[in-house]
């Protein structure tokens, strides 16, 4: 997971609101297989975008803060913010190049 970033309630405003570039967040539990299952999927993308996207997870059994203000209520949830704004939202398991296109459009 290098290049996966963990947010917390502590740093989300910092790492994703406030970010100069665009931010993926996987909402995630350690508990739900259908995010173990996109886990890796996650971390190529990082990989893959790494320096024009920030790609990071939020474990919401530890950080429910974050996840009850953008209103989280089913995992997987994948939200894609850019200026602090929630531009795109995807829930459960999502095809990796529809994830790919979403970033590629918010880095235009």
């Amino acid at each position: 997971m290098a290049n996966v970033t963990e947010f917390t309630d502590d740093n989300f405003d910092t790492e994703v609101i406030q970010s100069a570039e665009p931010v993926l967040v996987d909402f995630w539990a350690p508990w739900c297989g259908p995010c173990r299952q996109i886990a890796p999927m996650i971390e190529e993308l990082a990989a893959e975008n790494q320096g024009s996207i920030k790609i990071g997870k939020v474990n919401i059994d530890d950080n429910p803060e974050a996840a009850q203000k953008f209103g989280v209520s089913s995992i997987p949830t994948l939200m894609l913010f850019k200026s602090g704004e929630v531009e795109d939202r995807f829930v459960g398991v999502q095809p990796k190049m529809r994830l790919q296109e979403a970033l590629d459009a918010a880095k235009g």
